[in-house]
């Protein structure tokens, strides 16, 4: 079985990505595992982040890494949170913090206006100085709740409601939302890329 690291300490970040690698027999590993620390996520776009991440784990554990950047972009926030998704509230958010800064950004603002998308960028990188990752982008199109819903997922998902499905992706069951997040389009293109190779 081929190995790989994910560069990520997010325990449901790893349990995704291995659940939905787990027919091409790659096991994922956390970098946690090899004591890897947070590479310092200085980019200005998901592409860039993305490969700091994967570049750090794979120099760190001498395995092939896949990093994951990813976000939330608001049309009425001119693409804000974008890359500080995660730290929107201050460093060291939590889900809650953050989601409360979104509601009040755009409390007020007409249900048509609060577009959204989440974006994931995934790159695999053989080695730390591989000069040609592989690199996948997906978005998943919604749009912002007054309040929360659901107890599924993380992050946003509780006020990212998908119209076509007339719920949050936190109200998903995750099998519907492996399918149609944003991570799981970008996650099926780099499937086809890795299988390419």
């Amino acid at each position: 079985m081929n190995r790989l690291v994910l560069a990520t300490g997010n325990a449901k970040k790893v349990k995704e990505l291995a659940t939905m690698l787990a027919d091409m027999k790659i096991e994922v590993i956390p970098q946690s595992e090899f004591a890897v620390s947070d590479a310092d996520e200085t980019g200005t776009t998901f592409v860039e982040n993305a490969i700091i991440k994967a570049r750090h784990a794979a120099r760190i554990t001498g395995l092939p890494a896949v990093a994951d950047d990813s976000g939330l972009e608001v049309d009425l926030l001119q693409g804000r949170p974008g890359v500080y998704s995660a730290r929107f509230a201050s460093q060291g958010a939590t889900d809650q913090s953050n989601i409360a800064k979104l509601l009040s950004e755009l409390k007020g603002a007409p249900s048509e206006l609060k577009r959204a998308r989440f974006w994931c960028v995934l790159v695999y990188m053989r080695h730390a100085d591989d000069p040609t990752p592989i690199i996948c982008q997906a978005s998943w199109e919604g749009m912002i709740i007054d309040e929360p819903r659901g107890q599924h997922g993380f992050g946003y998902d509780p006020v990212f409601f998908v119209p076509d499905h007339d719920c949050t992706a936190a109200q998903m069951p995750s099998d519907l939302k492996n399918q149609l997040s944003h991570r799981a389009q970008a996650l099926a293109k780099l499937k086809a890329a890795l299988a390419a190779h």
